[in-house]
Order: structure tokens, then C-alpha cells, then sequence
């Protein structure tokens, strides 16, 4: 068994001739990441047990000629901000180092019931805030394609796993691009879905108007099998769409001819030289596939950071006024009264950027500035989406590049916090309008670093999205 090579349809063929059985896959699966893992730091915890027994359960089920499911026998990494009932979920912070959940997210649930045995719990910046991986209180995540650079955030110990091979697939979590981003750094699909696809019931929350899940995965039909897995409506969370989930990878039939797609003229001009030749070359290929392609505009773009930073602030400071020493794992011991147990408690607690963004969003939810930040964010985020509403009514997807750049280097943006929340300049606005959104590589610099193509549809027309990333990737894999 290679298992950085593998794909789902492989682990599904090598089951059903017995070559091998899903125990088997398993206990390679974790003798292979642990091995690994000291390389990039991509895993915080594993979890030998639960993957052995979710492995067995396929083996019976096969043993009794019973379908095993659509991801049965495929080792996962799920990023340590998604609970999971009985093993450690960190959020990368000191405040939940020995926090064990006691059930388990919605999406680790119908994974687990579609077959996949999950392995381990990937690291992450700290309750998802960041873009490189460097904020984790358990130490940043190596790019697996060179060490020395980022993988990006703030899953990048999703993105990482699946680069480096010791997961087949991996579940991250989007609210500024935090799938798709580290996904472009290392080379992989990364895919954030309609808000309200997948239910965000577990996921621990960072800004809940913007959070999502979604997978990561070497091949845009992987992924798309782990959406279909994962998807639809769930009663234990209130914004889970109730939206029919499609058969996604029935869908991906290289077919694209006569699509329109957009190409934002905002979205290029700050593009690295390197970057954007790549970019363009793959738009080449789209037109070579078919499509059409024509220069559109996404006016309020410019507006898009500001806006996001306003709105993923304020609800962070909402969200993690819980973590006060009262509830939970982490207690400051240096203090006298209540309230000094509290400030002690959030003050080592946390770390620095978990602060600069409580800070943030204190102030602008404040007597006085409410009205002033962020009740003017909402309304410039209704004005980004009606953007997104009026060019789909012209083109059926827009392409996109990713980030402004490669993988940067490990410290070279860590005390420039403006620097690093450009870098998702062109995610930000997908997560804003709620539509779904995708990376899927596009090419290398002459470095070697990957780069990522952006592709963005229609409210809940993932099964498109799929479609387009699959011809791209095929005309991909016949030119190399």
C-alpha cells in the first residue's frame, strides 16, 4: 500500500478484491503519519483506536456482503477546531489543551457512518484565526513541499497531511479562506461549500455567520465525494440548508464546453508576476476546454477586507467570551477573586492574535461604535454579495487567482498583521456572499511552489464547481 498516492476509488477497488482489508490500511495509514509527522508538526493528536475500530466495522460490513459506504476504509485528518467524542480537541490553544469532547461534529458523524476512519486530529492556528499556521500554540505546521515556508491557514495542518500523503482527505474549516488558501500553498483541493451545506454542528465557532466546513483532497473527485458524504440538513444546527444534496462525482463527466466564466479584473492587479502567468495559463486551458471567458467586475472588492474584519472580529469576541477559566480545561492559578480569575485566564489563555481579534471586535461592538463599524460592515457585505448575484446573471462561474503570492517564509509575516490579512484579499469576498468557492492547483513557480486557481458559483451549484475543477485537473494530468 502507497499511501500518499492513494485515491478513494483505489481504496474502494484494493476492499472489494481483498487486497488488503481496511485494518490493515488503518494501522499503515497511522504507522505512516506518525512516522511523518515530525517533519511538518501537521498532526496534534492521533487516534489509533477509533480508527482501528471504525476500520473493523468495514471489514464486517464487507465480510456480510453489506455496501460498506462511500468512503469506506479512507484515512482522514480532521482540523482540531471539529469535536470529536472522546479524543482531544485543541483548537491549537493552551485554553483547551486537555479538552475531550463528549459527542462528536455533525460532518465527523456522516463521514464515520459513510466508512471513513479517521486518524488523527490535524494542527491549526488558534480557534482558526490566522493564515499561516504560526499561530498554534503547539507550534506552526512545515509546508511539506519546502519546510522552511508556511502551508497556510488556518488549515493548514489539513492542507499539510493530505500534501505529505499521510491522509487520503482531510475536513477543514473556511471563514476568510482558511480551506482554500492553505490549500493553494500546498498543492491540493481545498473546497468551502454554500454556507449552510454542511452542518456546522461541532465545529467549534470563530465568526458564525461565516464558518464553514468543507474537505481537502488530492483530486477534485475526491473531494467532491466527501462533500456528497457530508452534506444536507441537520436539526442541530439551525443555518443547515435544506437544499437536496446531489451525486456529486456522477456529475464529472469532462464536459465543460460553452461555460461562461468571469474573470474579475480587481482580483489580478496585485497578483505576483508568477502567479498570474500561471493563472493565465489556466484560463488558456479553460478556453481550450470550451469555456468562454470574459472580463467582469466585482466592484466593492476593495471594501472586502475592512468589512471582514469588522464582522469575523465582533463575533469572535462574542463566541469565545465563553472561555473564562469557569468552564472548560485551562484555569490561571495566579489569581485572588473572580474577576482577576477571569482576566488571569484569557490572558495566558490565549494568544496574541486571539487578543489583537477579541480587542478588535470588542471595540467595534462598543457603546458608541456600533453603528459607526459594524452595522456599516453589514451593509458593505450586502453589497459585496449583490455583486456576486449580478455577475452570475452574465457568467456561470468566475475564476479567480487564490492568494496575491506563494508560500511565504515561516516569520516573514508574523509582527506584520496588515501583511498577512492581505493575503486572503481574494477569499475573503467568497465567504462574505456565502457561495461556494474551491482551489484546485494550477501549476509551480520556478521554486516549486504550488499555486492555486479560485472558482466560484452560484449559491449551492457545487455540483458545477465540481465539473469545471475536474476538467481543468484532467486537462492537467494528459498535458504532464
Amino acid at each position: 500500500m502507497n499511501i500518499p498516492s492513494l485515491t478513494v476509488a483505489e481504496i474502494q477497488q484494493g476492499l472489494q478484491a481483498r487486497s488488503f482489508s481496511a485494518a490493515e490500511l488503518a494501522a499503515e495509514a497511522l504507522r505512516f503519519a506518525e512516522a511523518e509527522n515530525p517533519k511538518t508538526n501537521a498532526y496534534l493528536t492521533f487516534c489509533p483506536e477509533r480508527a482501528l475500530a471504525a476500520a473493523a466495522r468495514v471489514d464486517q460490513a464487507l465480510a456480510r456482503g453489506e455496501n460498506p459506504g462511500l468512503l469506506a476504509g479512507v484515512p482522514v485528518a480532521v482540523k482540531d477546531v471539529i469535536v470529536t467524542h472522546g479524543v482531544r480537541t485543541t483548537c491549537g490553544s493552551r485554553l483547551l489543551e486537555n479538552y475531550v469532547p463528549p459527542y462528536d461534529a455533525t460532518a465527523v458523524v456522516r463521514l464515520e457512518r459513510a466508512g471513513a476512519v479517521i486518524i488523527g486530529k490535524a494542527n491549526c492556528d488558534e480557534f482558526a484565526m490566522g493564515s499561516s499556521n504560526e499561530n498554534s500554540a503547539f507550534g506552526p505546521v512545515r509546508n511539506p513541499h519546502a519546510l522552511d515556508r508556511v502551508p497556510g491557514g488556518s488549515s493548514g495542518g489539513s492542507a499539510a497531511a493530505v500534501a505529505q500523503g499521510t491522509a487520503v482527505v482531510a475536513l477543514g474549516s473556511d471563514t476568510g479562506g482558511s480551506i482554500r488558501q492553505p490549500a493553494s500553498f500546498c498543492g491540493v483541493v481545498g473546497v468551502t461549500p454554500t454556507y449552510g451545506r454542511v452542518s456546522r454542528y461541532g465545529l467549534t465557532a470563530f465568526a458564525s455567520s461565516l464558518d464553514h466546513i468543507g474537505p481537502l483532497a488530492r483530486s477534485v473527485r475526491d473531494a467532491a465525494l466527501v462533500l456528497e458524504a457530508m452534506a444536507g440538513r441537520d436539526e442541530m444546527d439551525s443555518t443547515s440548508a435544506d437544499a437536496p444534496v446531489p451525486q456529486y462525482a456522477a456529475g464529472l463527466d469532462g464536459n465543460v464546453k460553452g461555460l461562461k466564466l468571469g474573470l474579475p479584473r480587481e482580483y489580478l492587479k496585485d497578483v505576483t508576476s508568477e502567479s498570474g502567468a500561471l493563472i493565465q495559463r489556466a484560463i488558456d486551458t479553460l478556453k481550450k476546454l470550451g469555456c468562454e471567458v470574459r472580463e467582469i467586475s466585482l466592484p466593492n472588492t476593495e471594501y472586502a477586507i475592512a468589512c471582514y474584519y469588522v464582522i469575523a472580529t465582533a463575533e469572535a469576541s462574542s463566541n469565545l467570551a465563553r472561555y473564562d477559566g469557569v468552564r472548560y480545561t485551562f484555569r490561571s492559578r495566579s489569581s485572588e477573586s473572580l474577576r482577576d480569575m477571569y482576566r488571569h485566564t484569557r490572558g495566558e489563555g490565549f494568544g496574541a492574535e486571539c487578543k489583537r481579534r477579541i480587542m478588535l471586535g470588542t471595540y467595534v461592538l462598543s457603546s458608541g461604535y456600533y453603528e459607526a463599524y459594524y452595522r456599516k460592515a453589514q451593509k458593505a457585505r450586502s453589497i459585496i454579495t449583490r455583486d456576486f448575484s449580478d455577475a452570475f446573471t452574465q457568467v456561470d462561474a468566475i475564476v479567480a487567482p487564490v492568494s496575491p503570492f506563494p508560500a511565504f517564509k515561516l516569520g516573514e509575516k508574523i509582527d506584520d498583521p496588515m501583511a498577512m490579512y492581505l493575503s486572503d484579499i481574494y477569499t475573503i469576498t467568497g465567504d462574505l456572499a456565502g457561495v461556494p468557492c474551491m482551489s484546485v492547483p494550477c501549476g509551480r513557480t520556478a521554486d516549486g511552489l504550488p499555486v492555486g486557481m479560485q472558482i466560484l458559483t452560484r449559491h449551492f451549484d457545487e455540483g458545477r464547481m465540481f465539473r469545471l475543477a475536474d476538467a481543468f485537473e484532467r486537462a492537467g494530468a494528459a498535458a504532464g
